[in-house]
């Protein structure tokens, strides 16, 4: 089984890597330092199984993992860490096992062991209840390279058919996921106005009617106008007295 390793101290990731070596039945495929590095490498990797530090500078092992359980082949997950105040986040993200530093041969065994017995499909279905947890960026797939978006630089997301536009501060990509799993994740911190699309309710300025007589919100930080449908309007005006 392939083992990726994610830990931002090299002596860390050295101990871990002889230990695995060690025990032999696995096959050491990479190392990161952090977790949006982690990511690439689990995309290029497709490694079976990561091995995840939690406090690491920039995006941390929580925020990894809820990524990395939504990937198309998802590898099972165990946290590696000095800290023990982290384990209820760790199971929330559906990880296999928890282990504190320093790390025994022995329980690190069984911690492989445990996620060698979950199947690709088991750890699949895990994704389906890993919104409870909610992301603070979002993951697009461009060609071979990843790229994350916070989520408080999201201006809107829009739908057409099973793809949704993220436009953002700094341009826009495509994702594959359901609007309303979107819609339901992200909660009051974005609005539907339409069927196809929601925005950020601390980017709405405004709400216009035009000449034909259709109804568009005013975005900050954006020079399109979305349209409203007029089932949604209603409620658009509401937020926008209360702002």
């Amino acid at each position: 089984m392939k083992v990726l390793i994610v830990d931002d101290e090299k002596p860390a990731r050295e101990r871990l890597c002889s230990l695995l070596h060690e025990l032999g039945d696995y096959e050491h495929c990479g190392e990161a330092g952090n977790g949006v590095d982690a990511l690439r490498l689990a995309e290029t990797l497709q490694p079976d199984i990561v091995l995840l530090d939690i406090r690491m500078p920039g995006m941390d092992g929580l925020e990894a993992a809820r990524h990395l359980v939504t990937m198309g082949k998802p590898p099972a997950i165990i946290f590696v860490t000095a800290y023990s105040d982290h384990a209820l986040e760790a199971f929330e993200v559906h990880a296999v096992g928890y282990l504190l530093k320093p790390i025994r041969k022995e329980r690190l065994q069984q911690a492989l062991t445990n996620a060698g017995l979950l199947n690709r499909a088991q750890l699949a279905n895990l994704a389906d209840t890993q919104m409870q947890s909610t992301r603070t960026h979002l993951c697009a797939r461009l060609g071979e390279k990843l790229e994350l978006i916070p989520i408080g630089q999201v201006l809107y997301f829009q739908a057409d058919q099973k793809y949704v536009t993220v436009r953002h501060l700094h341009g826009e990509v495509l994702i594959e996921e359901p609007l309303k799993s979107l819609e339901t994740e992200f909660g009051p911190a974005f609005l539907r106005i339409h069927r196809n699309a929601l925005v950020a309710v601390s980017r709405l300025t405004g709400l216009q009617k035009t000449a034909q007589g259709r109804f568009e919100v005013l975005l900050n930080g954006c020079d399109e106008r979305l349209e409203v449908s007029r089932r949604h309007a209603s409620g658009v005006r509401r937020l926008l007295k209360s702002l």
